[in-house]
């Protein structure tokens, strides 16, 4: 461990050496500084988890109800990661940077950069993250939309255990300081047909991530050995302590003709889950659909080679 000092009012800590360089917040005064070492000084030390947070805190509020947008409000010197593409707007004390990797790992070489943005590759993400900091002595706001309809729901990763598992392009934005990995799926038959393939999101931290999700989310806590059967398109994020695999719905007569597919997912607590009402691939499968039939709002000239565009003014 290493031994770190608040600049502003002296308090020393003791920090893991790979968090060093990192901005961190002091428990004592509340101001956030960068994590470097005091040079084995040995006076009062508390222990990293005791009170000190890597992450930034970050206030945020969620906006709308089917199109939502969040908007979060940085304290000077408190930045948030987000997505590349996913800013909606931001105030004039802002600073928007492109980071190649993981912003969180500041001291990668090169390598451990390409690594960290090979990862992001594997779950199916941009090899770039953008960072939006606060340069400005007074609080600022950046706002991040939603890609499609559906939810924002703010995971708390503190209070859930520090890590959460989630579905490949489910992150959207989060505190700077959240370390977004991969993570594999040990059971073949969950990564080949459960969905989400080997691969998924970790979510990694002390900090507030906000995710996203196609139509409506629920939250749920799983209790030991309780099991819950869900599509496995519907699956948005779970805690580690979830046993996700997949299990067969017994008939082929319904894999085929019942529009379930052949498997469930099955997941077994304990832990929490969060599941989503409608897959985004299956609305775009609708929508495909829907663009391919043909088929107008239901009039009967619709029928007559288009003669019904025609006369409801849909033609150009």
């Amino acid at each position: 461990m290493e031994t770190i000092a608040c600049p502003y009012c002296q308090m020393q800590y003791r920090i893991a050496p790979e968090n060093l360089g990192k901005q961190v917040r002091c428990q004592k005064c509340g101001d956030v500084f960068k994590a470097q070492s005091a040079g084995g000084v040995e006076p009062p030390v508390m222990e990293l988890g005791s009170g000190m947070r890597i992450a930034d805190e970050i206030d945020y509020q969620i906006f709308g109800d089917d199109m939502q947008y969040a908007e979060i409000v940085l304290d000077p010197g408190e930045a948030v990661i987000a997505e590349a593409g996913a800013m909606m707007y931001m105030s004039a004390g802002i600073q928007m940077e492109t980071v190649f990797g993981d912003p969180s790992k500041k001291g990668d070489s090169f390598w451990g950069k390409m690594m960290s943005a090979g990862k992001r590759v594997l779950t199916g993400e941009s090899l770039f993250m953008t960072v939006f900091s606060n340069i400005a002595h007074a609080r600022e706001t950046v706002a991040f939309g939603a890609p499609y309809p559906g939810r924002i729901e703010a995971l708390h990763l503190d209070q859930l255990g520090g890590e959460i598992i989630a579905q490949r392009d489910s992150f959207l934005a989060g505190a700077k300081g959240i370390e977004i990995s991969i993570a594999f799926q040990k059971k073949i038959g969950a990564g080949l047909l459960g969905g989400e393939g080997f691969i998924m999101q970790k979510l990694v931290g002390d900090g507030i991530a906000l995710i996203h999700a196609c139509g409506t989310m629920m939250h749920r806590e799983l209790e030991p050995g309780e099991t819950l059967r869900v599509d496995t398109g519907c699956i948005v994020a779970l805690g580690p302590s979830v046993n996700y695999d997949i299990q067969f719905n017994g008939s082929i007569k319904s894999g085929l003709f019942g529009g379930e597919g052949f498997v469930f997912a099955t997941l077994t607590g304990p832990g929490p889950i969060w599941l989503q009402s409608l897959p985004f691939a299956r609305l775009a499968r609708r929508f495909s659909t829907g663009a391919n039939s043909g088929k107008g709002e239901g009039s009967v000239l619709d029928n007559l080679g288009g003669l019904g565009g025609m006369l409801m003014g849909d033609n150009d």
